[in-house]
């Protein structure tokens, strides 16, 4: 494992870089509450103090942040996180970083998601262990921003003649590859006009970041060929949604917690445990990794989307999934999560992940047995019978468990809890006052 710079290196590095490359802007990136991805600019001139001091702004504006009367934050660069823009000019070019968001006499601000992921790493840590992920981000292709007409008829796998998003996702990959993301995989995904590109499994603070950087890549890329790209978890009714699987394991050093080539699923009684906090809290924790009223859209039975509370192998509609690609392989030992959605904020999302999985291990919580059957196809009492439960079906369902949830509450700390559940409950009520075009339809002719 190769040596981490310190930061006075880092820092080296990032001066270097940007003289040897022409570098006039650096965009200094951070996340609202709800994982929106905020900048603003700073010239090269500014980048040495940048670095040393951060950089002043009004935090009052961003959602989730700070009152009028508490305003001041200080962006700290973060110089492990500098890569160059590929898609913008090369003379007089522009790189961006990733910040940690600091108080003005310089305590990390409690409001900042990257600052809860990082207290949520370092109670993993103290327990010895490191947090590795691997999303799966699903989107879709449109002709425009203003309607849902897709670029292919095409479906999971396939190879469409002439296929314009193939080669979307191939600039797409070939961008991300260039600012230092590792991607495994690229295809077609189940529904038309859906794709998938997978990142190469890494840490969950980089992860967060390189999630925050995918999305905006995948959207920017797609601008560029005059089309639109969303990860909207349900934009069209019918069809499969979108959805971001997560992998995830815990490593102590060199060796895979999760790893037990004695057990029939090769899953050490730490993975068991990491499952068992999963299913018993994945419904107080369903408002962060699911997060949008249109999330539950998504999540109803018949669409590859989990709804109960069961895992299992082979089984894709259970909630938690052992994935089977390389049995007995140590380091390919992991578990997956299938109900978050590729518009959540990455870092709360891995973060009340991380806080429900060590609950159990710190618990010793122990799984129910492993459902290979089609969840789907039971009947309700088959389910109630084998005590398989279902994630909330609403927004309001979600936020109201996650309100009660001192699991949530500790993950995400007072500030952004709060803060989260007032946004939450306030898109809820704008939710459920509209008049949608359903009831005009259904009920104006006949009422």
């Amino acid at each position: 494992m190769a040596k981490k710079k310190s930061r006075e290196e880092s820092k080296e590095y990032v001066l270097k870089m940007v003289k040897d490359h022409d570098i006039k802007f650096i965009r200094i990136w951070f996340s609202d509450i709800l994982g929106m991805l905020k900048n603003f600019a700073i010239t090269v001139e500014e980048l040495e103090g940048a670095l040393e001091e951060g950089m002043g702004f009004d935090g009052s504006s961003i959602e989730g942040f700070a009152r009028i009367d508490e305003s001041d934050m200080v962006a700290l660069p973060d110089p492990d996180t500098f890569q160059l823009l590929p898609w913008r000019p090369r003379e007089h070019g522009v790189a961006r970083m990733f910040c940690d968001i600091l108080k003005p006499g310089g305590e990390p601000f409690e409001g900042d998601p990257r600052y809860v992921l990082k207290k949520n790493l370092k109670r993993a840590a103290d327990l010895g262990y490191t947090y590795y992920v691997g999303p799966e981000l699903e989107f879709f292709y449109f002709k425009d921003s203003n309607s849902t007409q897709p670029l292919d008829a095409g479906g999971y796998f396939d190879m469409v003649p002439l296929d314009v998003a193939t080669d979307l996702r191939r600039d797409t990959v070939l961008t991300l590859e260039e600012m230092g993301i590792g991607i495994e995989y690229s295809h077609h995904e189940v529904a038309p006009s859906q794709h998938e590109i997978d990142m190469r499994y890494t840490d969950a603070l980089t992860m967060a970041d390189n999630v925050m950087t995918y999305r905006l890549v995948v959207k920017q890329i797609a601008l560029q060929q005059g089309v639109y790209a969303t990860f909207m978890p349900k934009p069209v009714f019918g069809i499969n949604g979108s959805g971001m699987h997560v992998h995830q394991s815990l490593f102590k050093g060199e060796r895979n917690a999760f790893f037990d080539p004695k057990d029939k699923y090769n899953l050490s009684k730490t993975a068991k445990s990491y499952v068992a906090g999963l299913l018993k809290h994945g419904p107080e924790i369903t408002a962060i990794t699911s997060q949008w009223v249109n999330s539950y859209k998504r999540l109803v039975p018949g669409y590859e989307a989990p709804v109960y509370l069961s895992w299992a192998r082979r089984n894709r509609s259970d909630l938690i999934r052992v994935p089977e690609y390389r049995p007995g392989k140590e380091k390919a030992t992991r578990i997956e999560y299938r109900s978050p959605d590729p518009a959540c904020n990455p870092y709360l999302t891995f973060s009340v992940m991380l806080a429900a999985g060590l609950e159990g291990i710190e618990k010793n919580y122990q799984p129910p047995p492993p459902v290979e059957e089609n969840v789907y196809e039971m009947t309700a009492q088959e389910r109630k019978e084998r005590g398989i439960d279902t994630l909330p079906a609403s927004l309001f369902d979600a936020v109201q468990l996650a309100e009660r949830s001192e699991i949530v509450r500790k993950a995400l700390g007072e500030h952004v809890f709060n803060a989260f559940i007032q946004n939450k409950k306030i898109e809820w009520d704008q939710y459920r006052t509209q008049v949608t075009e359903y009831e005009i339809k259904r009920y104006l002719p006949i009422l």
